[in-house]
């Protein structure tokens, strides 16, 4: 039986969720622990500031998705851009990273066809379910973008490409060409 478009969207976004969210563990796995405080500069943020932030904002967008305010009165994003003390260790950080995706990817994996086209509201801005799960969309690449940034470079010379190597782009299609 043929999938409903809004059927295959939901699967799509689950797909393109868990994408990012792996791009960024494959970077935490080749990290150290320091390295998840390094920041490059005083204006930039680190990888444990980019996992409060983006832990922060998938609790307070997706808890209570379709019967709350996005931005949850609980929340502090101004806060989540300083160094937190429950958030001094790789693990505690780890499990902030998880909480805030199993968060997201429950609420999002709940959703039906027809939840599609319902309103729900992100700082009282009215958005269909489409529109704010699209706004995630863009907005965590974008953050895993930059926490693979600063773990390039920190690693340098060491760094494990995450897609296809320099100057590998010819054999990799040549390989993917020869799989149809």
């Amino acid at each position: 039986m043929a999938r409903s478009l809004g059927e295959t969207y939901l699967s799509s976004v689950i797909a393109r969720i868990r994408y990012y969210k792996d791009l960024a563990e494959k970077t935490f796995a080749q990290l150290d622990e320091k390295d998840f405080f390094h920041q490059p500069n005083p204006q930039s943020n680190s990888i444990a500031i980019i996992i409060q932030h983006m832990s922060g904002n998938m609790l307070s967008r997706f808890t209570r998705f379709l019967t709350e305010d996005g931005e949850k009165s609980w929340r502090n994003r101004d806060r989540e851009f300083d160094p937190d003390p429950q958030f001094g260790t790789r693990d505690e950080l780890m499990a902030y990273w998880e909480k805030g995706w199993a968060c997201m990817l429950d609420a999002i994996g709940s959703l039906r066809e027809d939840d599609l086209m319902k309103t729900v509201t992100i700082r009282a801005e009215p958005l269909t379910v489409i529109d704010a799960i699209n706004r995630q969309l863009a907005h965590h690449p974008h953050h895993v973008g930059q926490i693979v940034y600063i773990g390039k470079l920190i690693r340098n010379g060491s760094w494990k490409s995450l897609s296809i190597p320099r100057g590998m782009s010819d054999q990799y299609n040549q390989q993917m060409q020869g799989k149809s």
